[in-house]
């Protein structure tokens, strides 16, 4: 089983091939740079270095929201661009999933944070068990205080991660009120080896698409969207 894993959910740029059990190759940047610019040279970079040949990937992985909505859509249509060239079957996961992923076997509640700005988080909330991982909370949009607010509620150990944490970090060093930590650098952003590495428990389940049936999932309206909805509104109670 050889999957190809995207990721372009976040600032995070991320490329990585997993064959079985081995992590075979993985290109992550976090740079100025636009996504459009660093995704297919890092997977050309990749297949040039370990003689891939695309053909004998199995599937592709994608880190399909939340997150920004540039970074998803240029990830979305590389994957859907590969799949429909190659033919080959494309894996959704979830990017709050795929974070959460990178801190397999913590012994801690696993609280991934993205930054979704005016004080709201792409969160969820996570465990590993015997049965693998498991979600205590599905990924979803909230503000900060909300999602603090469950953890406290919890009564347990937590350990955040996500480009959110170095936003909100004095906030949560203010009202969590339970352990925690903050995880270190090479874990605490998305990374397409989590991605591609929860793809293959995915592929197991049949949890699978087609390059034509992918859409990303954005949890909430872009920015642009929720200002003419406010427009909109407010001409309706002005007339």
């Amino acid at each position: 089983m050889k999957i190809l894993g995207l990721d372009s959910s976040g600032l995070v740029a991320s490329a990585a091939i997993v064959e079985n059990d081995n992590l075979l190759a993985e290109y992550t940047v976090n740079y100025k740079k636009t996504h459009s610019q660093t995704l297919l040279p890092m997977l050309d970079a990749i297949a040039e270095m370990i003689e891939l040949d695309m053909e004998t990937i199995d599937a592709i992985a994608i880190a399909g929201g939340p997150g920004s909505f540039t970074g998803l859509r240029i990830g979305s249509a590389t994957a859907k661009g590969l799949g429909l060239a190659l033919q080959k079957p494309l894996i959704q996961v979830p990017t709050v999933d795929g974070l959460a992923y990178n801190l397999w076997g913590s012994r801690d509640m696993v609280c991934p944070l993205m930054d979704a700005r005016r004080n709201q988080t792409y969160t969820g909330l996570y465990e590993f068990t015997e049965n693998g991982m498991e979600v205590l909370l599905e990924q979803c949009a909230v503000g900060i205080c909300e999602i603090i607010e469950k953890i406290n509620g919890w009564n347990r150990s937590v350990v955040f991660l996500g480009d959110g944490v170095s936003v909100f970090r004095s906030f949560i060093e203010e009202n969590c009120q339970v352990p925690f930590s903050f995880a270190p650098a090479h874990l605490n952003k998305q990374r397409a080896g989590a991605v591609a590495a929860l793809a293959s428990v995915y592929y197991e389940k049949g949890k699978i698409e087609t390059a034509a049936e992918h859409r990303p999932e954005y949890l909430r309206l872009s920015q642009a969207e929720r200002e003419r909805m406010e427009q909109e509104r407010s001409r309706q109670r002005q007339s």
